[in-house]
């Protein structure tokens, strides 16, 4: 290297400076150099960076899109589960209704056999006492005629006129229960 500073220096020449056509050769090197990435490579990358801007432009609209729809989806679930809230309630509301409808109606007709059953026993007892009474008259005009024959001494054995007799036992009978009562 010594060499060449000295004949530099003898020469007459500027170490500091490069020759002309060195700077020309160079030149040419660096036009030719940024004409081909003015012409291939830098178009190649802003092909990249609008696809991948395009990409990620898309990319946020899908997911706007996307957040959207989910937003409505939710929406719609809300609003379908009040709807359901809603129907449950008045479905349970009418449940209610028609159970207190079928209770009043299973009151309604136990009163009604309660009524018929203490009828029914009222007509049975009824028909039971005017049996006994019968059964009562026929037995106490027996005695009766039996009783009064042998105080009398003699027989009442005619019918109509037994059964005179015993009307009138009975008339006084219940004559005197009535002031009894009273």
């Amino acid at each position: 290297m010594h060499q060449f500073i000295v004949r530099a220096a003898t020469e007459g020449a500027n170490p500091l400076m490069p020759n002309w056509w060195e700077i020309l050769v160079v030149a040419v090197g660096f036009a030719i150099l940024l004409w081909i990435v003015v012409q291939f490579v830098v178009p190649a990358f802003e092909k990249t960076f609008a696809e991948r801007a395009e990409a990620i432009e898309g990319g946020i609209a899908k997911a706007e899109k996307a957040q959207a729809e989910a937003s409505a989806a939710l929406e719609e679930y809300k609003q379908q589960l009040t709807d359901a809230r809603a129907e449950a309630n008045r479905i349970r509301e009418e449940a209610r209704a028609e159970g207190a409808q079928i209770l009043a109606e299973l009151k309604e007709k136990a009163a009604a056999e309660a009524a018929r059953i203490t009828e029914q026993a009222h007509v049975q007892i009824e028909a039971e006492r005017q049996q006994a009474v019968a059964s009562l008259r026929a037995e106490v005009g027996t005695l009766a005629t039996t009783l009064a024959g042998r105080i009398v001494g003699e027989s009442l054995d005619d019918d109509a006129r037994s059964a005179r007799v015993v009307d009138r036992f009975l008339a006084e009978l219940e004559t005197q229960n009535a002031g009894a009562v009273k």
